[in-house]
Order: C-alpha cells, then structure tokens, then sequence
C-alpha cells in the first residue's frame, strides 16, 4: 500500500528516494514553519531555493511522503517552469479534484475553479517545483486559503512571495554517507563508521571533487553501480575525465532526468539571453577560489577584467543588474556582511569546460593581475583584508603555475601572499610562494635587479624564522650585493640587507660580524629615512639585543628606550612593533634583577599580542618572557601555564624549531626548581638536540644548554657527566663570547664548583 493510498488526491510524480539522505533539519523547519497555527495567506509559503541540482525537489518529495498523513484532503504537484507549463498542469489538478468547471474552454475559469477550491478546503498541500518566475506564479494563487504552499526555486530573491529555506550542498560527511548507501557498501540505514576507513576516506575524496552537489554524487553512484568500479578507481576516473562524467545522467529517469551538464547549461543559457554581462561577470569568478570573493576585487581590479566587466564593476547599480540575473538561478550566492560572493565549484568546473584555452588562459592572467593589484602592504592593520585576499592569491598561485606566467604582476602576487603568511607564522605555505616568485623575477628582469634582490631577501627572511640559518645566509648575500650594486650602497633597501644579515649573524652567534652590519645600517637609515623612522627603531632593536647578549647592558638599554620612543610616535601605543620593544626592555630589566619594572612592560607587550593574534610565535615569546619573570621569583604555578601555552604555540608552528628548544629548556628549569629532575631532564635533553642541530655545535646558546643540563646532573650528583658537559660548554663560550663575558665568568665558577664536589665525591 502506498504512502499516499489513503489520500483523496495524489499526483507527485516521483518516488520516494529509498537514499534520501540529511536534510533532516530543513525538513523540520518546512514542517513547524508550515504547522504554525494562524491565518494562512500567501506570504505563509515556504521555499526551498538553491542551485540547479542541490536537492531541492528531492526534499520537497521527502516531505510529502514524510507528512502525507497530515494533507488528507490532497497532495498536489504542479510544475511551474514557465506559465505554459504551470498552468497546463492547473488544469490537470482540476481534473484530479474533478471540478465542474474541468472542461471549460476558457482557462482562465478552471484556474479560477482551482484558486476557490483552495479558500474552501484545508488541509492540503500544494508544491509548486521549478519555479522560475515568480511574478506569474503569484498570479494563479488564491489571496486567501486554508492550506500549505511550498515552492521549490533557484532564484535567491523570494520574501516577498515566500518564506525563503536555503537548500545548501552537502557536508563531506553526509555526502560520503549518501554514495556509501547508494552503492550499498554499507546498508540504507548504516552510519558511516560502519564503512572501512578507506572506503570512508575515498568517499569523502570524492565528495569534496563534487563539492557537496547531490546531483553530481547521484550520478556517481549510478555509474559505479553500473559499472561495478570501486571508490578509488572511479576517483581517478573522474580527475582525468570530469567532464564527461558530468555530461551523463543519473540510471534513474524519474528522480534526476538531467546531468549536471545539462542543469548548469540550461539555466548558463536564460541568463546569457538576460544580460550577457552577468555571463562575463560569472566567467571572471569561475577563476577565483570558489568561496567568499571580496566584492571589491572585482570593483578595484576591474581594469584589468575586460572592457565589458569593467564597466560594470565600476557602476554599483549595473554591477547590481548582473548579480540579479546570477541570484535569480543561484548560480552565485551574494553575502552582505562582508560584501562578499560564493560560486559552486562544479559551477566553476562547468563555465571553464565550455571556453577554449585561450579564453580559460585570458581569464585566469585577467584573475590574477586583478587579485596582484588589491592584495594589500602586508602590516598587521591590513591583516583582515589580507586573509579575505588570501585564498583568491593561492587560487591564482595555481593558474600561475598551470600556465607558466612570467608576468610582474604575478611575481609580486605570490610575494605579497608569502610575506602575508610569513608574517603569520606559515612558513610552509610561503615558501613555495617565495620560491615561485624568484624563479619568475629572475627570468624576467635578471638576477642583478632590485625586485629579485628582494625575492632573495624574503626567501632568505622565511628561512631564518624557520631556522634554516645556512640557506638564508647565501640568499642574504647575494641580495645585499645586488642591492649595493644597483641601487647603491647608502640606500635604504641596501640597509634593510645589511640589517637583515646582521640578524642572522647575531642568533648564529657571529657578534663582531652582526655589530659591524648594524652600526653600517643604522647610518644609512638615519640618513635616509631619519633618526624617528620606523626603520631605524628595528634596527635599534636588533643592535640593543646583540649588546644585550655580549653583556653591554648600558648600550642595550639605551637602544631599547629610543626604539620604544620612535615605535609609540609611529604607530601608537597598541602595536605589535611597540610590543616587541616592551618586551626587550622589561627582559634586560629581568636580567638586571628589577622585576618590578619588568612586569608590567611584559604584560603590557603580551596583551597587545593577545589582541593581535593569541596564537602568533611572538605571542609566545611575550608569555615565555613574563613565565621566565615569574619563575625567577618562584611563582612557579604562575609561570607553569604560561610556559606550556608558549611551547604548545611553538611546536604548532614546527616542533623541531629553535624556539620551541627555549620553550623546552625554561619548562625544564622550571619543573627542576620544582624537584621534578626526571621531567626536566627529559626537556633539557630534547632541547639540547634541537638547539645543537639547528645552530649547531659551536653556539652560545649551545653553550647555556649544556650548562643547563649540567646543572642538572650535578643536583644528581652525577659528576663526572656534568664536569664533561660545563668543560664543553665553556670552550664554546669562551670562544664566542671571549674570556671576559660576564655568562663565561658564571660558567667557570659553576665548572669549578663541581670539579671539586667531583674530587671530593672520589
């Protein structure tokens, strides 16, 4: 017996979709929006709007089965893809309701029959499918009626007709669930955990290939199940061959006549004969990353999108125009806060499968000078509009390499896009971004040209921060020498390289070198640029910290507070920049035994990188600094928290990173205050080997773990393993920081110290 066996009136046309699957929660809203209790009236429709083949007339018939018992008077299914069509099969319920008025000539009077069937009767349903405009739907509606109306439609713009329900594509997972029963891996009413792994995985590969379309997984399933392909193989299928697998319907007629191709297309077509700029304006976003395309792209890079969209995006209401025709099939989704456009990646995968290469070419150069113009000065004020711009510059990355551009614009797209990420603490993400830009610079306009130097220069800053001290070195030097040459050797960028591999040279340990470079930039800068620039306050900084390791605490100091000064008139007093300076100032306050002027600077420094990003590297280093305050003090279940939250910030960014060795060791100093040797020593030694690998064996701070460990053999009573460690670290360190350095002069006393607790032991 049918579902609808008990119903006086029944016409959906389709079957019950055995693998109906999700959708519960629209299927809940639909059903309270339409059980409310109050008058009903016109604007009391409901609608289900989306894309061409994301579901809509599925779960529509989904409701009528699911709720049939309570629309005892009919269920009626009418077609509205044109009037033509609506209204041929108005005449078609009329004869289902076998009205009087049936077989009148005039059709306006059996539609009026239908209309007053309506207003007397309760307790239907009618389902309006495919409604394409509606403006002459409204028109065949009563004003007044006692029973439930649902629409299914592409168009978007729907509240003054009807309550809008957004059907959206489907989660990888309840995408993955659907072809996994469709093919009948795993049961109708399995989950999905009772799949094997990689059955799980391969579905959801596919999934994301398909971009949550229903459709596009319908005819998935058909074909496998046709031709008993399993998961994987189909995958490969599909990547080699996407476009004619979209071109092919689904096995089952009834539920799903048309390809995806063939959906697309149709409605591709109705909004060419509209307007055929919304056509172009929908080619252009087919070549951007599929989600949330800032509008003002579009309108700032219109120049370089053609003459046609550049008239267009220029003028908001005509930009409007074209968006309305797009909206109107839901072949793109418009968000109003941000200003931002989502198009379906199968959409995307559609448009391009129907241009030549020529044209896909024209539009993904068009794309990526358009994306190269607005992607903003990387600071952190622009860091918002930047990660907006972000996923549009990896997307453009792709054509770049896909189509071998050798242009400027897209040279300064994947530099811009790696410094963003740089600055993020995503230094794998950048590199290949850095590494692209440099091939494309030094193709173009040589190796001797100020663009590539700063290609080289911004390859050889990635790796630093990594820790890759020996591939930066090479690049920083080569970049300097280019700038010397071409620019000349007092100006500002020449600076920057001078500066920049001073930096490197002071974490390698390499003083004399690093001092010499800083004091040559410093002079530059302060001739060229002035002695409040920004640029000479880094500079300043660097200098401080390198004078701060060789014990020149007075020359430290004076640095830290005119870089301060220079940072707070610049940018304010709640900038990144001003942090850092807080920051150097209250450690050298730390190390000279004045806590009390040292934490309030470094809580000042770790709030204001708290509100920047709380999981920034430099955030870490604002709660390293204040946990190594407060452990200096004892106040170990204050720095305890602290110093994990920087390791763990750390060891996100990269595990085996010089920085997380600081994190280890201050943990380990930590829990061996506490009595915790084993925990400590276990931290000490893992930092000891990422310290000796990526500085190597011969560094300062080579040296200072070593002596760490040492220590903490000794409270061991483990003498003969610590007199061979403090004998190693004090060799590095005389070395490096000479004889008379104040850390040498503690290192000697503490090695002496134990070569006699070591005789007297024996």
């Amino acid at each position: 017996m049918s579902t609808s066996a008990h119903l006086l009136v029944w016409n959906v046309p389709y079957k019950r979709n055995p693998f109906f699957t999700g959708r519960e929660d629209i299927l809940l809203s639909l059903h309270s929006a339409l059980a409310a209790d109050k008058t009903a009236a016109l604007v009391d429709a409901q609608a289900l709007s989306g894309l061409g083949g994301i579901g809509k007339t599925q779960a529509a018939v989904e409701y009528t089965y699911r709720y049939a018992s309570e629309y005892p008077e009919a269920i009626l299914w009418v077609r509205a893809s044109s009037r033509e069509v609506l209204v041929s099969d108005l005449v078609g319920v009329a004869e289902l309701l076998a009205l009087p008025e049936k077989s009148e000539q005039d059709l306006d009077l059996i539609i009026a029959a239908v209309q007053r069937w309506m207003k007397e009767h309760s307790r239907w349903l009618l389902v309006l499918d495919n409604v394409e405009n509606l403006a002459f739907v409204e028109e065949f509606l009563p004003t007044t009626h006692r029973g439930h109306i649902l629409l299914t439609t592409r168009a978007q713009a729907v509240r003054a007709t009807a309550n809008p329900i957004r059907v959206e594509k489907w989660t990888p997972d309840v995408a993955a669930l659907f072809l996994l029963r469709r093919i009948k891996i795993i049961a109708l009413h399995d989950e999905l955990d009772h799949a094997a792994p990689s059955d799980r995985n391969t579905a959801r590969e596919i999934a994301q290939e398909m971009d949550g379309l229903p459709l596009a997984l319908e005819q998935a399933g058909a074909y496998i199940e046709m031709t008993s392909r399993d998961l994987s193989t189909y995958l490969a299928l599909y990547r080699r061959r996407r476009s004619t697998l979209l071109k092919r319907g689904s096995s089952s007629e009834d539920s799903h006549p048309e390809s995806v191709s063939t959906t697309f297309s149709l409605a591709l077509q109705k909004v060419q004969e509209a307007n055929r700029t919304a056509i172009e304006l929908l080619q252009c976003c087919a070549f951007f990353y599929a989600e949330a395309i800032p509008e003002s792209i579009i309108a700032d890079g219109a120049s370089y999108l053609g003459s046609a969209l550049q008239r267009v995006a220029v003028d908001p209401l005509k930009l409007d125009e074209a968006l309305r025709e797009l909206l109107r099939y839901s072949l793109i989704q418009r968000q109003a806060d941000p200003h931002t456009l989502t198009i379906h990646r199968l959409v995307q995968a559609a448009l391009k499968d129907k241009m030549s290469s020529q044209k896909r070419r024209r539009w993904a150069e068009r794309v990526v000078r358009a994306v190269s113009h607005v992607f903003p000065t990387v600071e952190v004020a622009t860091w918002p509009f930047c990660q907006q711009c972000l996923p549009h510059a990896l997307e453009c990355a792709t054509h770049i390499e896909q189509w071998q551009m050798s242009f400027p614009e897209a040279a300064h797209l994947l530099n811009q896009a790696g410094y963003y990420l740089e600055d993020r603490a995503q230094y794998p993400q950048a590199e290949p971004l850095y590494q692209r830009a440099l091939e494309i610079r030094e193709r173009t306009v040589g190796s001797d040209h100020p663009d590539t130097a700063q290609s080289l220069n911004n390859l050889a800053s990635l790796y630093e921060c990594q820790g890759k001290y020996e591939e930066a070195e090479p690049l920083y030097q080569r970049a300097l020498e280019v700038r010397a040459r071409i620019v000349g050797p007092n100006h500002p960028d020449t600076a920057q390289s001078l500066n920049n591999l001073a930096e490197l040279y002071r974490v390698q340990g390499k003083y004399k070198a690093a001092e010499l470079l800083y004091l040559r930039a410093l002079t530059i800068w302060e001739q060229a640029l002035g002695p409040e620039d920004p640029e000479t306050a880094s500079c300043l900084n660097n200098l401080g910290l390198l004078y701060d390791s060789l014990g020149r605490c007075e020359e430290a100091e004076q640095c830290f507070h005119r870089a301060l000064a220079i940072d707070e008139q610049a940018f304010g007093s709640d900038h990144p920049n001003v942090a850092t300076d807080l920051n150097n100032v209250a450690e050298l306050y730390r190390a000279q035994g004045k806590p009390g002027e040292a934490e309030p600077l470094l809580q000042r420094a770790l709030a204001i990188w708290e509100q920047v990003d709380p999981d920034h590297p430099d955030t870490a280093v604002a709660l390293n600094s204040l946990a190594e305050l407060y452990r200096s003090q004892g106040k170990y279940e204050e720095a305890e928290p602290l110093l994990q939250r920087a390791l763990a910030i750390w060891e996100q960014v990269d595990p085996n990173h010089p920085y997380g060795a600081v994190g280890l060791n201050n943990l380990a100093l930590l829990y061996d205050a506490q009595g915790k040797q084993e925990q400590a020593a276990a931290f000490l030694q893992r930092a000891f080997q990422i310290q000796e690998k990526t500085l190597g064996p011969d560094h300062p701070d080579t040296a200072r773990y070593l002596s760490n460990l040492a220590g903490l053999y000794e409270k061991q009573g483990k003498y003969d393993r610590a007199v061979s460690l403090y004998q190693r670290a004090l060799k590095i360190a005389e070395s490096s920081l000479g004889s008379g350095h104040p850390y040498v002069t503690t290192l000697r006393r503490d090695y002496t110290a134990v070569l006699r607790k070591e005789q007297f032991d024996e």
